[in-house]
């Protein structure tokens, strides 16, 4: 679809679709030993790696619930057990094919209906497309690759960067230790990307994946490895989505994100998932969070400063109505010799009615006494004094509280190239309305 067919598509429509389920290979409904060595000899994968998803699991079934984390949402409902852990999509390339035209039909209309090629042309250094549980489309701009920038799939990646990837992988920044959740990441993640810019290198335009998820009652694990060496710099937008469902489907992703001296990474995210589906990732964004009724958005961020001189920034907005509740819970960690760090965390909620709620939860461990550490939260309710203000220059109730909107989220969408800026802004009016999910 070309930029102006895709801005006369109804934005429901592009989002709330589905394929009939085609597959070259699925594993079986739960989670056990078995599943583990047969998604990793599907996969081919060295012993190590197998040997990581091994011990994984063993703390995944070690650990309980977290259902005494403070305002932790309602997870009783999640049974792993159920789901569909890994989805092989059909497609003769594995790691992706290089041409949107080598893939099956109903996958290239998936991501043609959701913009992907297009946004490619028009504002992205790389593209990478993940369909279930595995990358389908993958591509790199000449230009980037010439400099020794890598951008792959993550199941490539171990392949062809496995020192790399052996060093860092769940190693430092999200260890299976961690929680429940990325204990399960740990055990059966598939697909993903892989970003590695090396020393002196400015990728100027950002590089975007996408993860779309097809099939009722399945589990998507993807997981995103970023390393930028000394003075680089890239800008990583991570897109997701999934249709309604009716039964509950789970998303448990992880991220992590490593920059080394005088490097600067951008990680952002734009996700719209039904409302049955549990989206539990590990990972550290700038993130905007809308819940309606029903829905209980639990989001967060973990940022290590292990380095002089070291800075970091954490956004996080969320929008609430009908009752719906947003959480933030995050940590930042300052270690000993991180001298002359510093860190911000900003957290903004906007509430539509006095039945919505949302909670700040951060956690500060400071083991270096020269630094620079500063949390804002701030909770404010759409004034009746704004919406008649906005009335009185001629806009209805739903445009006025529209534009508040909008208002309170510019801040990140500025950040974001304008075809994903605009498509957020969509994304939110939606919600409004109560069209999605």
């Amino acid at each position: 679809m070309s930029s102006e067919e895709l801005q006369n598509t109804d934005t429901e429509a592009r989002f709330e679709f589905k394929k009939e389920e085609n597959s070259a290979f699925e594993a079986e409904k739960g989670l056990d030993e078995e599943t583990i060595r047969v998604i990793s000899e599907d996969k081919d994968e060295p012993d190590w790696m197998l040997q990581r998803r091994l011990r994984a699991l063993k703390h995944f079934e070690e650990m309980p619930m977290p259902d005494d984390w403070p305002g932790a949402p309602d997870l009783s409902e999640v049974e792993v057990d159920e789901i569909v852990p890994y989805i092989r999509p059909d497609i003769e390339t594995r790691g992706g094919a290089e041409n949107w035209e080598d893939l099956p039909e109903e996958i290239q209309d998936t991501f043609d209906k959701l913009g992907i090629p297009e946004a490619e042309k028009n504002a992205l250094s790389g593209v990478g497309a993940q369909y279930e549980s595995e990358i389908v489309y993958q591509n790199m701009k000449e230009q980037w690759e010439d400099k020794g920038v890598v951008f792959c799939d993550m199941d490539r990646a171990v392949q062809e960067h496995e020192e790399i990837v052996r060093e860092y992988f769940m190693t430092k920044a999200v260890p299976s230790s961690d929680n429940k959740f990325a204990a399960l990441h740990g055990a059966i993640w598939s697909g993903g990307s892989f970003v590695y810019v090396p020393e002196d290198t400015t990728v100027n335009m950002p590089v975007q994946a996408y993860f779309r998820m097809n099939s009722d009652g399945m589990g998507q694990f993807e997981h995103t490895l970023i390393i930028a060496e000394e003075n680089s710099e890239v800008h990583y937008i991570e897109g997701c989505s999934a249709p309604k469902y009716s039964e509950f489907n789970l998303h448990a992703g992880g991220v992590e994100v490593f920059v080394k001296e005088g490097a600067h990474v951008q990680y952002s995210t734009v996700q719209n998932w039904s409302k049955n589906t549990y989206n539990l990732n590990t990972n550290n964004h700038i993130t905007i969070a809308f819940a309606g009724e029903g829905q209980d958005i639990d989001t967060g961020a973990k940022v290590y400063h292990n380095a002089p001189n070291t800075k970091s920034t954490i956004e996080s907005k969320s929008i609430a109505k009908d009752g719906g509740r947003t959480n933030y819970r995050g940590l930042v960690h300052m270690s000993d010799g991180a001298d002359n760090a510093s860190t911000a965390v900003e957290c903004d909620a906007l509430m539509f009615d006095n039945e919505s709620t949302s909670d700040t939860m951060p956690y500060m461990e400071i083991e270096e006494s020269n630094v620079d550490v500063a949390h804002e939260a701030t909770v404010g309710k759409i004034g009746d004094e704004d919406v008649f203000y906005l009335q009185s220059r001629g806009l209805d109730d739903d445009d006025a509280k529209q534009m508040i909107v909008s208002g309170f989220i510019e801040p990140i969408t500025e950040e974001l190239p304008i075809e994903y800026a605009v498509e957020l802004n969509r994304l939110i009016e939606l919600e409004m309305e109560g069209s999605l999910g």
